[in-house]
């Protein structure tokens, strides 16, 4: 099925360059780089790339670095982060990374930025940052932001980003999604399985955003997985592997690579990590084409969202790109 509000809709790819269980991380980053090209062939707006310190199933660890391996392998969709975690880096090499970017792939680039700081204790000595470095996230995001317009007052410039345009994103809940409204950016929110918290942030955003240089009026970007087969069945099976991490991550303190599907329906499980499994399946956009399209019309009219970023991590890559195919048909069925 297709809908009016969906055909109007940006559809976007965000690959975190999951390890699968049994491969080498090098092996996830040339995925990412050859799901980019695919992304592009099927009409989808931008793909992004994220950025994770020290985690076992997660290759992404230098996002800029990552995201020029994606504008070079491409032609003309958008590259950028989802995102460049500000907290964890100084804004002045953020800029200049941000800026050597846009001055190689001009017009292309996006630069979505989050507040959140290392994973474990261990990893944010490893930065040299600590929990309370989010705190500060408004003062780093409008430091950045200055370096492009060249409003440093220490006589410094940022070379080559002063005088370019790299559209910002605010990856966000809660109070992030008032940063965003105040600073005038649009805003990236997940997850779609917590609907009336996704709606409370839209609503914040909204109502506290001021126009800025780089955008004249609120602009949102809702973020999850969705997941398309030709059976629901089918669809419910892409999201083992993730769920299965989720749940071992939160009874081991630790966020392990892909497992593939018929590992983790054979696995005997306690209670908790049961719990927590079943947990992590619920509440996706997931179904086939006709379900997914009906689900999607349900939250882009709630929401009024500008865009999709859609999320979907998966230990099958070939059902992966399928379902990523199955998905453009919906929002580009002609192409």
């Amino acid at each position: 099925m297709s809908s009016s509000v969906i055909a109007r809709t940006r559809f976007s790819v965000l690959d975190r360059s999951r390890i699968r269980e049994g491969r080498p991380p090098a092996e996830a980053l040339r995925d990412t780089v050859a799901l980019a090209r695919e992304a592009e062939a099927l009409g989808y707006h931008r793909f992004w790339v994220s950025e994770h310190h020290g985690v076992p199933g997660v290759a992404g660890s230098a996002p800029t670095v990552l995201a020029a391996a994606v504008a070079a392998a491409t032609r003309g969709i958008r590259v950028g982060t989802g995102g460049v975690m500000l907290p964890n880096h100084r804004p002045l090499v953020v800029a200049e990374q941000f800026g050597v970017l846009e001055a190689l792939f001009p017009g292309r680039v996006d630069m979505g930025l989050g507040r959140s700081v290392g994973f474990t204790d261990g990893v944010r000595r490893a930065l040299g940052r600590d929990k309370e470095d989010a705190e500060d996230f408004a003062a780093q995001l409008g430091e950045l932001l200055e370096w492009f317009t060249g409003g440093s007052p220490t006589g410094v410039h940022a070379r080559p980003a002063e005088g370019l345009t790299v559209p910002p994103f605010v990856l966000a809940m809660g109070e992030g999604a008032a940063i965003a409204a105040r600073a005038g950016l649009p805003l990236v929110i997940g997850d779609l399985r917590d609907r009336d918290r996704m709606l409370r942030g839209i609503d914040r955003y909204r109502s506290l955003f001021r126009p800025s240089r780089w955008a004249a009026a609120p602009y949102v970007v809702i973020s999850g997985t969705v997941a398309v087969a030709g059976t629901g069945a089918e669809a419910r099976r892409l999201l083992v592997p993730e769920a299965w991490s989720t749940a071992y991550s939160r009874t081991h303190g630790t966020f392990p690579p892909l497992a593939p599907a018929e590992s983790v329906e054979a696995r005997t499980m306690t209670a908790k990590e049961r719990g927590l499994y079943e947990s992590a399946l619920a509440g996706h956009i997931a179904g086939t084409a006709d379900q997914v399209g009906h689900e999607l019309e349900t939250v882009l009219k709630e929401t009024g969202a500008d865009e999709v970023l859609v999320t979907t991590s998966t230990y099958d890559r070939t059902a992966l790109l399928d379902s990523y195919r199955r998905l453009a048909a919906l929002f580009a069925p002609g192409r």
